[in-house]
């Protein structure tokens, strides 16, 4: 469904507008490097729009830690940091969110445009801020003062400005919200991407019954084109995965709770979390927060700690509405600036089910009838005011009671507090469905029975306190609810290993948490290995083996299932599996439509059926395809790592003559696409980049209000040259962590650049 989304590769759309345009801008040289301190010369700190005194603490890292007499002056001085750190990166994101990329990047983001004025992130953004409470009302409005006061006063812009062409507009309360919505993109839509392809296929009622009935599937895709890039950058824009874990006091060596989260985004510079602290009346947290977005997603307060996993929650349907009447369509029309080319008025249509989102040029292909989208997040709910609310919470009760107005993105939040308790919340607003959808496209005479009554966290089942000291959270199927929350989520994996690695652990301490989130090991993967292995054996295939097809065996046989950057196992493995399922679904439905099967993610959850009922010279064909591919590949890399490269750079290292300035850093890293510390990659047996996985990471232990620890994979800052934008990736390569203090004392004794704020 999400196919026209497929060219928000803004980095790949530059490059491309580049080979047949040409800018000054393009051409501007990086800014001179900078330390912190010439960093923070820049910083504005005098005649500033506040009530009282506010001091910023930094780290050596420029990790920020606010103190204010006021929550109005708290808000402000978390806007001129966001600023301060990431405007560059805050301004492209809410052009995405407005559909302006064409204005960025020329006539090649038209259709791109076209498509996200067709989803209208920011559509509920006026209702939300008509609704919101007084309080969460003055917090984003002081943030947004202080993002446009530093916008204002600063002596010299990000460097992104000029090459993407940005203004500095503006900043108001309705951008948070719909950058706010864009975060929340239903990952839902990434399984469509997938699957739409295969549905005018022959035996489709039989295929997408299956697929409901086993629920998992993946957010990285394992094929190319467009529906491949779709779920690579919706992925990065959306929060689509994470891992989670809470234990219990009783289960840890301090006797205090312990949370651990590392979320799960695309892998960008500047990363796409930074690393706060504030203290005011009303907050004192620390923890990850999204840039341009006022609230604590990942953190903890003195009470209590929180983080969470995309539920993957069924926040959207697609009707088909061929039959419905012309006047139920409305129509708006779009002007779309375009840079370097005549503007573009478009038109949208509307009905009361959703936007046609079928009308987008790039889904012309798939020869689809009109698909209206009902998406929750078109609709006004406050997750600012939830998760502001949880940062103030010191109970199980107040945490769960604030997620009452939390629709979109679903997600599984895990709480652990200073007493030792832990808990888990299912925060989401989900339509009444009576059970899993016919299809993708529904009818409409469908709609008013499951969207007429939503159901939200108070109406769906919580955890407290668990009898197995712990809880677990991997974007995994959530406990059985009134009504179906979703049905697709992530194969069982990561979830499963955290169980084996938690459960086993007594005590559990930092150190093992810390080992979970590093952790490479994938038990699909050697279940797959062992039915490969199995079948060559079978059918004789291991003993008429040439000497490289036995050695290529062998490496098979003794791989033992971990990712780590020096396995050879890991190499012969993808090289294996990569060409058996490519031939495998070639054989059995043909080139075109074998494609498609072999590059849906879904499809690796079923693999193991379609095995069992192949025939023998189908599966023959297939299993040779594969063990000529591990032979061929014997002498290709010396390790997983040599395969599997982590690239950190710009987007903007997409464009050509130009775009090496803007990639900081390659090595070889561990890890797959459904391990614990997830990597995620298209399934190739060639050399390829991880673009999406574990970009973040971090640990709190309740019994001490200064043991958290935080790592981003990159750095802090989003400005070019400054020493703190790729300075913690070596930290996050080794596996070491930042420390972040929560009480005043530390901070002041830790964070030693001191900034005092005056009006």
């Amino acid at each position: 469904m999400a196919a026209f989304l497929s060219s928000l590769s803004i980095g790949l759309a530059v490059g491309a507008a580049a080979l047949v345009v040409s800018s000054c801008a393009l051409l501007a040289p990086l800014p001179k490097p900078q330390d912190v301190a010439e960093r923070l010369a820049a910083f504005p700190t005098h005649g500033l729009p506040i009530d009282g005194p506010v001091t910023i603490r930094w780290s050596e890292r420029q990790i920020p830690f606010i103190e204010a007499e006021s929550d109005g002056d708290a808000a402000f001085a978390l806007g001129l940091v966001h600023a301060h750190l990431r405007l560059g990166q805050m301004a492209t994101m809410r052009m995405i969110a407005q559909g302006r990329v064409s204005e960025m990047i020329g006539p090649l983001g038209i259709d791109i445009d076209r498509g996200l004025r067709t989803l209208d992130y920011g559509r509920a953004a006026a209702e939300i801020e008509r609704t919101m409470d007084a309080a969460t009302r003055l917090w984003v409005q002081r943030f947004v003062d202080g993002v446009n006061h530093y916008q204002d006063t600063t002596r010299e812009l990000p460097h992104d400005f000029g090459v993407l062409n940005l203004e500095p507009e503006p900043w108001t309360v309705r951008d948070v919200f719909a950058m706010g919505r864009l975060a929340g993109t239903d990952v839902n839509w990434l399984v469509w991407a997938d699957l739409l392809p295969l549905r005018a296929r022959a035996g489709w009622d039989e295929l997408w019954a299956r697929l409901l009935e086993d629920g998992t599937g993946s957010v990285a895709g394992s094929g190319g084109g467009d529906a491949a890039r779709v779920q690579r950058w919706l992925g990065r824009l959306s929060k689509s995965g994470s891992n989670s874990v809470a234990v219990a006091g009783h289960r840890t060596e301090t006797g205090g709770a312990l949370m651990a989260n590392d979320p799960h985004l695309g892998i960008l510079v500047p990363n796409v979390w930074l690393i706060a602290g504030v203290k005011s009346p009303s907050y004192h947290a620390v923890g990850l927060m999204a840039p341009g977005l006022p609230i604590f997603a990942i953190g903890r307060n003195p009470h209590i700690a929180w983080g969470g996993t995309n539920m993957r929650a069924a926040s959207s349907d697609l009707y088909d509405v061929s039959d419905v009447s012309a006047s139920d369509f409305t129509e708006r029309s779009e002007s779309i600036g375009v840079r370097w080319w005549f503007d573009s008025d478009v038109t949208v249509r509307e009905t009361r089910w959703g936007p046609i989102v079928s009308d987008v040029p790039l889904l012309a292909d798939l020869d689809l009838p009109p698909l209206a989208l009902k998406w929750t997040g078109h609709d006004a709910s406050d997750e600012i005011g939830a998760m502001l609310a949880v940062s103030r919470a010191r109970t199980f009760a107040e945490f769960r009671a604030a997620f009452e107005s939390f629709a979109v993105p679903g997600q599984n939040m895990l709480y652990a507090d200073a007493d030792g308790n832990i808990g888990r919340v299912l925060a989401v607003h989900l339509p009444s469905r009576n059970g899993p959808p016919a299809d993708i496209a529904l009818d409409t005479a469908l709609y008013d029975a499951s969207w007429s009554a939503m159901r939200t966290a108070a109406d769906l089942p919580h955890s407290y306190n668990p009898e197995a000291g712990y809880l677990v959270s991997a974007n995994d199927r959530p406990p059985a609810t009134s009504v179906p929350v979703g049905f697709f989520f992530s194969r069982e994996d990561r979830v499963d290993r955290m169980h084996a690695l938690v459960g086993a652990a007594r005590p559990v301490d930092v150190e093992t948490l810390k080992a979970v989130q590093q952790d490479v090991y994938m038990a699909s993967s050697v279940k797959l290995r062992d039915l490969f292995v199995a079948r060559l054996d079978a059918l004789g295939m291991t003993t008429a083996a040439d000497a490289d097809g036995t050695r290529a065996i062998d490496r098979l046989r003794n791989w033992d299932g971990n990712y780590h950057p020096d396995s050879i196992g890991a190499v012969t493995f993808e090289q294996f599996r990569h060409t058996f399922t490519t031939r495998f679904y070639a054989l059995l439905y043909g080139e075109d439509d074998g494609k498609a099967f072999a590059s849906a993610g879904r499809r690796t959850a079923l693999l193991h059926e379609d095995i069992a009922a192949a025939d023998e010279k189908a599966l023959s064909a297939a299993l040779a395809a594969g063990l000529q591919a591990a032979v061929d590949g014997l002498e290709s890399f010396a390790n997983w790592g040599e395969m599997h490269r982590l690239s950190l750079a710009h987007p903007l290292s997409y464009v050509p003559l130009i775009g090496g300035r803007y990639e900081f850093a390659e090595a070889g890293v561990g890890g797959s696409s459904a391990t614990l510390m997830k990597t995620a990659h298209d399934a190739t047996g060639e050399r390829h980049t991880v673009d999406y996985g574990s970009n973040a990471r971090h640990i709190s232990d309740m019994s001490d209000p200064d043991e958290n620890y935080f790592v981003l994979l990159g750095g802090q800052d989003g400005w070019f040259n400054s020493t703190t934008i790729l300075d913690q990736w070596e930290l996050w390569r080794r596996g070491d962590y930042v420390r972040v203090p929560l009480s005043p004392a530390e901070v002041r004794a830790s964070f030693p650049h001191v900034l005092s704020l005056e009006n």
